[in-house]
C-alpha cells in the first residue's frame, strides 16, 4: 500500500512539472486523470495492481 502511495504521489508530480512546463495541457492532464479513473473500475484493475507490484518488487530488490 505505501508503494503504491508513494507511486501516485509521484506521479502527480511528475503531472504537475510536466503541466507547468508546457509539455502537457491541462486538458491533456485531465483525460490521462479520466482514463485511470475508468481503468480503476474495470476488470483490469487487478492486473494493474499487480503488474505495479511485480515493478515495485524489482525495484527494491526483494
Amino acid at each position: 500500500m505505501i508503494v503504491f502511495v508513494s507511486a501516485a504521489a509521484l506521479l502527480l508530480a511528475i503531472v504537475i512539472v510536466l503541466i507547468r512546463q508546457g509539455y502537457v495541457r491541462l486538458g491533456s492532464a485531465a483525460a490521462c486523470i479520466a482514463l485511470g479513473f475508468c481503468l480503476a473500475s474495470t476488470g483490469l484493475a487487478p492486473i494493474i495492481t499487480r503488474a505495479l507490484t511485480a515493478v515495485a518488487r524489482l525495484a527494491s530488490l526483494r
